[in-house]
Order: C-alpha cells, then sequence, then structure tokens
C-alpha cells in the first residue's frame, strides 16, 4: 500500500480543482502557514465567461490574500454596474425596438447605496471568471510557488484513519504519481471527488435549458444606458427571454469589445440546435442582422440548483461548486464557494498546527450546507422571477412577433385598459429587487454550530429578510463593518484588526478586565488572541462615526470574540465577576478542546 510506505509528495493538505474555489484555498493555507498542493485536470483556468459577479463579502476575502485590487482594477466600474434594466428587444427599424421598460439598482448602485456602504468597506466586483481565474492562479503561485500544478489530474483515492493517498497523472508526460495528504479538499467542480467518495447530489429544482455565447461584437449603438450591467431583454421574435451582459476586458458599458448573451428555453430547448442555429436564434433575437460579431464558444446547460447531500466524508471535504450548483440569477454560486474556502481554511489550519481539536472541521458542514442551501434557493427564485415576468409582460412562447409586440405595447400605451397590464409589468420590475438587492442574502446569515456559542439574545425579526441587511454582533453573525481610528488619526476598517488565524477579543472603552482574560488565557494555552478595547473617547482605538457603537451590541465593559473568518463565536454583554474561567470555557467550546486558565 502506498499509504504504508513514503509516497512521492506529502502535503498536509491536498486541493483538487483549480477554480475560483481552488485557488481560493490555496491562497488562504499559504496565508496561514500550511503546505499545501493544488491539483487541476484542466490544462488552463476556465476559458468560458462563467460567474462574474463577486460580492462584498468575497471581495474581503480576496483582499485578505492580495488579491482584490488586482481585480478592481480589471473589473467593471462602479458606475458601469449600477442597475439592472428590462427592455422591449434590442435592436430593429422601430422606435420601440430596445425600449427601456424599467430599471433596478444593484450591486449597491455602483456602491451609492447606504446600505452597502454600511456593510463593508470592499464594494462589489464583476469579472468574468475567464479573467478572474487568471489573477488568482497568479496570486496562489507566488503565495505557493511550486505548489500549482494543472492538467494534473487525480484518477483515485483511498482514505485511511490517518489520512488520503491520491494518485495523481500528469497529462502533459503521462507519468503518475502518488501524493499523501491529512486531508483533501475537492473543488473540481463535482466532476470526480463526489463520485469518489460516495457523496450524491439532491435536485432542488430544474428552471430550464439554456443556451450561451460568448461572442466578440460592437453593439454600443444598440446598449444604451451605460449604468446597466445586465439587460434583460424580452425579444418578441422567439417569445423567450435573453441576457446580454458585458464581458469588457479594455472597456466596458456599451463600449465593452465582448459580451455574453444567453437565452432560455422551456421543455428541451437547445441541446439539439446545432452552434449554426443558435446564433441564428440569437441574432434574430437581437435583431442585429448580419452584424459583424466573433463567437468564441458556444455552450449548452442547464437552470438548475444541486446541493451534495453532506459536504464530508472521512478526510475528504467538497467546497464550491462540488458541494453546491446554481443559477446564475444572483451571482450567488462563485461568491458562495469563495467563503465556504474561508470558512474551512482557518479550521484546518487550526487543527494542522494543534490549536484546536479534530471535532472543529465538524462544523464546517453545520455552518455552510444551510447557508449555501438557501442560496440555491434565492438563485432559483430569481430565476423564476423572471419567467413570472415575462407572462405579466405578456410574452407567450409560439406566439407571433407581432402579437408578442402588442402585449408589450400595452405597458406604455397611456390607455385606460391597459393601465392594469401596465402596473403588473412594472409591479413586476420591482420585485426583481430581490435578486438586483439581496444584501441580507449576501450578508446576513448567521451560523449555528458547536464552533459558535450563543448568547441566549432572541433571534431577529427581520425587517426585510432578502433586501436589507441589519448588522449584529449576535453570535454566528459576520463582524459589522465599521470605521476605526488610532490616536494619530490613521483610519482602517474594523475587519482589519481580524490577522489570519488569530482570534481578536474587541471590548467595550471600559472592558478592561475582559482583556486581561484574554491575555491569560492566549499565555496559558499559546493560542492567537488579540485584545483591545474600542470607544468613541477612551480605549485603545476609537470609534469616531459611533458605527460600531450602533451595532456592537455590548456596554462599555462588555466584549465579543472574533473567529479567524471574521464571525462573531463569542459575546457578553456586560462585565462577568470570573472573565477568565468564561472565556477559557466559550473559545474551548469553539475549538474543540480544553483550554485552561492555569
Amino acid at each position: 500500500m502506498v499509504s504504508e510506505a513514503r509516497a512521492d509528495v506529502e502535503v498536509p493538505v491536498l486541493i483538487v480543482g483549480g477554480g475560483g474555489a481552488g485557488l481560493t484555498c490555496s491562497m488562504l493555507l499559504s496565508q496561514l502557514g500550511i503546505n499545501t498542493l493544488l491539483v487541476s485536470s484542466l490544462p488552463t483556468t476556465s476559458i468560458l465567461p462563467k460567474a462574474h459577479v463577486l460580492n462584498q463579502r468575497t471581495m474581503e476575502i480576496l483582499g485578505d490574500v492580495g488579491a482584490a485590487e488586482r481585480i478592481y482594477a480589471k473589473s467593471t466600474p462602479a458606475e458601469n454596474m449600477a442597475a439592472m434594466g428590462w427592455y422591449a428587444g434590442f435592436a430593429g427599424p422601430d422606435p420601440d425596438f430596445g425600449r427601456l421598460v424599467g430599471k433596478i439598482e444593484s450591486w449597491g448602485a455602483g456602491y451609492t447605496n447606504l446600505n452597502w456602504v454600511q456593510a463593508s468597506a470592499c464594494r462589489s466586483a464583476n469579472l468574468p471568471q475567464i479573467r478572474l481565474e487568471p489573477i488568482m492562479k497568479a496570486r496562489a503561485e507566488e503565495l505557493n510557488p511550486d505548489g500549482i500544478r494543472f492538467h494534473h489530474e487525480l484518477t483515485k483515492l483511498e482514505q485511511d484513519r490517518d489520512g488520503v493517498t491520491a494518485w495523481i497523472e500528469n497529462r502533459d508526460t503521462g507519468a503518475p504519481y502518488t501524493v499523501r495528504a491529512r486531508y483533501l479538499l475537492g473543488c473540481d467542480g463535482g466532476r470526480t471527488i463526489p463520485r469518489m467518495i460516495g457523496i450524491p447530489y439532491e435536485g432542488l429544482g430544474v428552471i430550464a435549458q439554456t443556451a450561451t455565447a460568448h461572442v466578440s461584437a460592437d453593439l454600443s449603438m444598440f446598449a444604451r444606458d451605460p449604468d446597466v450591467l445586465i439587460r434583460w431583454i424580452w425579444c418578441p421574435a422567439i417569445g423567450e427571454m435573453a441576457v446580454l451582459v458585458p464581458m469588457g476586458p479594455d472597456h466596458w458599458g456599451p463600449d465593452s469589445e465582448e459580451w455574453v448573451f444567453h437565452v432560455s428555453y422551456q421543455g428541451e430547448g437547445p441541446k439539439n440546435l446545432t452552434n449554426e442555429q443558435i446564433e441564428r436564434n440569437m441574432r434574430l433575437a437581437l435583431g442585429i442582422g448580419d452584424l459583424p460579431m466573433t463567437i468564441h464558444k458556444i455552450t449548452r446547460w442547464t437552470l438548475e440548483g444541486v446541493l451534495a447531500s453532506k459536504f464530508r466524508q472521512g478526510r475528504v471535504f467538497l467546497v464550491g461548486d462540488a458541494a453546491h450548483r446554481h443559477p446564475p440569477t444572483g451571482g450567488l454560486g462563485l461568491t458562495s464557494g469563495v467563503q465556504d474556502s474561508h470558512n474551512l481554511c482557518w479550521k484546518l489550519a487550526a487543527v494542522l498546527k494543534g490549536q484546536a481539536g479534530e471535532s472543529l472541521l465538524d462544523s464546517y458542514e453545520a455552518e455552510r450546507r444551510p447557508v449555501d442551501a438557501r442560496n440555491i434557493q434565492r438563485s432559483l427564485e430569481n430565476s423564476r422571477a423572471h419567467f413570472e415576468l415575462g407572462r405579466a409582460f405578456g410574452l407567450m412562447p409560439g406566439a407571433s412577433a407581432e402579437a408578442n409586440w402588442a402585449q408589450l405595447r400595452r405597458i406604455w400605451s397611456g390607455k385606460p385598459e391597459d393601465a392594469e397590464h401596465r402596473r403588473e409589468a412594472l409591479r413586476g420590475v420591482r420585485r426583481m429587487s430581490m435578486e438586483a438587492n439581496e444584501l441580507n442574502v449576501e450578508y446576513g446569515y448567521r451560523y449555528n454550530s458547536a464552533a459558535i456559542v450563543p448568547d441566549d439574545s432572541p433571534e431577529p425579526q427581520p425587517i426585510d429578510d432578502i433586501r436589507l441587511y441589519e448588522p449584529s454582533t449576535r453570535p454566528g453573525s459576520p463582524l459589522p463593518h465599521a470605521w476605526i481610528d488610532d490616536e494619530s488619526g490613521n483610519r482602517r476598517p474594523l475587519k482589519d484588526l481580524v490577522v489570519p488565524g488569530r482570534f481578536p477579543l474587541i471590548a467595550g472603552e471600559e472592558g478592561q478586565d475582559w482583556c486581561a482574560a484574554a491575555g491569560t488565557v492566549a499565555g496559558v494555552n499559546d493560542l492567537l488572541v488579540d485584545a483591545l478595547r474600542i470607544g468613541h473617547i477612551d480605549g485603545d482605538l476609537f470609534d469616531p462615526r459611533l458605527a460600531w457603537a450602533q451595532f456592537r451590541g455590548i456596554t462599555p465593559r462588555g466584549a465579543v470574540l472574533v473567529r479567524p473568518d471574521r464571525v462573531v463565536c463569542w459575546r457578553s454583554a456586560d462585565a462577568a465577576d470570573n472573565a477568565t474561567a468564561i472565556l477559557a470555557d466559550s473559545l474551548g467550546k469553539v475549538l474543540g478542546r480544553t483550554v485552561r486558565t492555569q
């Protein structure tokens, strides 16, 4: 057995898959001082645009590993991703072709919506995977120069009590080798790992069949509204919904050089259509005739939601698309994978360094699977809402173009008999804010696991469970955002107090007892705990705008403990007589180990 002898390569963690989740895991673990090897069966990073929206929390994570600024430099400018628009057709001889029916703000309206500014110091970004993944790969190689291997395919794996043995083939040379690792992260999109370890998927819904074309074309004369990122086009010629998204790379908005066009079909869809037929349908749907166009790639896929029945089997973990797949509506797929990685990697590092018990790893599935399930459900609901909107517009697949145009024109006819039709159509557009402004889905989740110590505070009742994020330090919540000053007035976001692999204890301005307790617990147990006080007037750091005071949920004598993934894991609203014992017990519960007081 290879596992009984020395393998060709031995590493603590083997990462299988080189997409967004795998590369994030590689970067995070490198930053935490854990040696890894990443292998991908593919020869390169993605050749498809695929996912493109990167939400605020995801950009925070990518900032942690030093990739965010490079991504922002290539991303859609904020002013070109401030809205979504719904249109009656795209181009054609009649003035009604391309008419804007409705527009709503999207992803914080170019980081001007104050709810989004309050949520994070980072704005959302938009960069297709075909350009995002090379940036991530380059950064992963900087952090781990010899640990990224593309065109190396996992062919077999075996687990035992102490680790995983993997058989790998170098696809360029045909040479096989073996890897021995303590843990394996399956980030391969579900192509092989789930089947190898016997984890099935649960189908949460199939919406439609979709054809996608990635093209280069000059559409600037038709694509008005430079603030609109995603154009939802109801195409009377085919009676179907189409989506048009600019893909840069050098210019954005109407001047984008590349575009992605999606059209969704009910029933059998495009699987029996040739590429030539799909191109004809695209030209017909958009009304662009023989406009010069270069087609880079046409793909066919199913608009569906899928969730792995579990995220762990022994020493193998599923991360990203290997654990869950989403419709693209809402931009929750790639971002969910990055956040899976963030949740898991600090825990792996803590266990490998002997700072936490093995049971900490059980909290990965307990925390992420419910969040990912909700994200899938929201993605499905977003997709269904678009089809419902089409019905509100009056479009019917199979109807003539003239009949569909007649229904669309009722929206702006001004006739009394069309008033209700108009109200329902515009109501449907406003309802799509559940996709374009789903900040509480992106940020407002709360974890519930053994790695969170509840404080028996009542479950909050949200004002709007989808759109409105209400920051909180209730255990299980992401750490709220606030700008913090030092004595010299140097300002930084609160998130930057969370150093990789370390637990900050943030006390109120009179929380000296909690800070002393943290120092004792850290010293006795050789744990990485940083303690500080934040107040408006007094403290180690200062809250100039009272933003932290607004959401901290503690008195000046209370404290919160934050995990390395910037999730609040414990809080005490006020002082306590036995602060050291309480903190040691709470940190022990989070880490799954005994934490001593002396």
